[in-house]
């Protein structure tokens, strides 16, 4: 079985092909009368070296859309590829592997564990792939130093306000350096030089070469590091365009 599944990343990702693809992709929530659509054929490709946002209003399918990219739903119709792995096509096992080394999510809801410190929380990456204690909780702890929160490393969740438990979960989501990470309102309760800062780090790791960073925001304050901004209504991507607002910097190596 190990070996099965370290072939998934055997072969690389081609120098042309999407960090994400997405073609077709429909998911439904409920039975019957009572099923709601929550995507209704969402095309859609992430290149590899971008930073894309995601906007529209609440209930149009956002965090579905990157759920589905992260390999935590399956989609119930269409394709959904990250860099050319579909985890729908995977066995639980093999998609649990997978994802733990490729992608990167940031829950709006912080999903930390109570009992856990800071430090602690933010090395579960870490620990998960085999990494022993004390490097992980060193590694964690100069990550947390990044987003201004050294001095709380062994600080429990509930001991943190809102905007410092996000702060965990970002350091949390970039600490084993994935591939793919992907942010769910990361900076809604950050101050605008916070969410600046964290904005900075996220694309200093989260965007390169062979990686990909996508954001879901309704913060107007950011859009300006993005590189292309894909909008969503009623389950579908209804425009998708390039951000020249954005500093050229911002968008190095990034065909537009």
């Amino acid at each position: 079985m190990l070996h099965a599944i370290q072939e998934l990343d055997s072969s690389a990702t081609t120098a042309d092909a999407p960090a994400v693809h997405c073609q077709g992709v429909k998911k439904y929530y409920g039975e019957g009368a009572a099923r709601v659509t929550a995507l209704s054929g969402v095309d859609l490709d992430v290149r590899i070296g971008e930073l894309l946002m995601l906007v529209g209003p609440s209930g149009c399918g956002k965090t579905t859309l990157i759920s589905v990219m992260a390999g935590i739903l399956n989609p119930d119709a269409g394709v959904c590829k990250v860099f050319g792995r579909d985890f729908s096509q995977m066995s639980e096992k093999q998609k649990t592997w997978h994802r733990g080394r490729t992608v990167g999510f940031v829950f709006q809801a912080f999903n930390l564990i109570p009992a856990l410190t800071a430090a602690e929380n933010v090395a579960v990456p870490l620990l998960i792939e085999g990494m022993a204690r004390k490097q992980a909780i060193e590694r964690a702890s100069n990550l947390l130093d990044r987003v201004e929160l050294g001095n709380r490393i062994h600080s429990l969740p509930n001991q943190l306000s809102g905007g410092q438990q996000q702060r965990v979960a970002i350091a949390r989501a970039l600490v084993h350096e994935p591939k793919l990470i992907v942010c769910d309102e990361p900076t809604s309760a950050l101050d605008h030089e916070t969410g600046h800062k964290v904005m900075d780090l996220l694309r200093e790791i989260g965007v390169g070469r062979d990686r990909a960073l996508i954001i879901v925001t309704h913060d107007a304050r950011i859009f300006s590091f993005a590189d292309r901004i894909a909008k969503m209504d009623d389950g579908r991507i209804v425009d998708l365009s390039s951000n020249h607002n954005s500093p050229p910097e911002m968008r190095e190596g990034v065909k537009l």
